[in-house]
């Protein structure tokens, strides 16, 4: 199995050193780059074509949400974004998260817990910390808006499979769940995605929490 390709951007050098050596102790995680800025990640993703990018989301140019834009808007086969903060309940990690990044992760994160989160979200067959999503989703999606479209759309099966997508499942959990195979679940889990209009499993949780179909508990 090929190494998962990582690109570090964080406008704190210190702070990158720290991330590749973390990265690089371990023999299937490969730092290909770093970038010192939004506008540097940018262009450094779209030359490297990275599996995974650690982005901090206070940069110089351009923050990291909207790097995590351009990069989700401009490649055909874009990499998954973990965005790295101070804070959880940061106004910034949100917007991230619904820009597009597939997770986030607190810079006081014990190694082991960054090494974890990259190989999580290189597999893309999980939510990255589901109760912190759950949390800044009610911090942040009090008004609740008409029920959405899609909703209607879903069967009772995928709506199953929406909500257990929210607790953090991955499809053989969610396959084990609801008593089928994995292909399967992998097949519900994708006719969501279509049918929510999101990228990803977390695109299709936030969406979910904001429009009501789930209530943050």
């Amino acid at each position: 199995m090929s190494a998962i390709r990582v690109v570090l951007a964080d406008d704190e050098r210190m702070v990158r050193t720290a991330l590749r050596a973390i990265l690089e102790a371990e023999p299937d995680l490969e730092v290909v780059g770093e970038a010192a800025t939004g506008a540097q990640a940018v262009s450094v993703v779209r030359e490297l074509a990275p599996d995974v990018v650690l982005m901090d989301v206070r940069m110089p140019e351009i923050d990291g949400i909207r790097a995590t834009e351009q990069i989700l808007a401009t490649l055909a086969s874009p990499p998954r974004v973990v965005v790295v903060t101070t804070f959880e309940n940061d106004s910034y990690v949100y917007d991230a998260l619904r820009a597009g990044a597939a997770g986030f992760l607190l810079k006081r994160a014990a190694a082991e817990e960054l090494v974890q989160a990259v190989r999580l979200v290189a597999r893309s067959d999980s939510l990255l910390y589901p109760s912190a999503v759950r949390e800044l989703a009610a911090l942040h999606s009090s008004a609740r808006p008409a029920p959405p479209p899609w909703a209607a759309r879903l069967t009772e099966r995928e709506a199953d499979v929406l909500r257990l997508m929210a607790t953090g499942l991955s499809n053989a959990e969610i396959a084990e769940r609801m008593g089928v195979g994995p292909a399967t679940a992998k097949t519900h889990v994708a006719s969501v995605l279509a049918k929510t209009g999101t990228r990803d499993r977390t695109q299709a949780v936030i969406a979910a929490y904001e429009s009501g179909f789930i209530t943050p508990r």
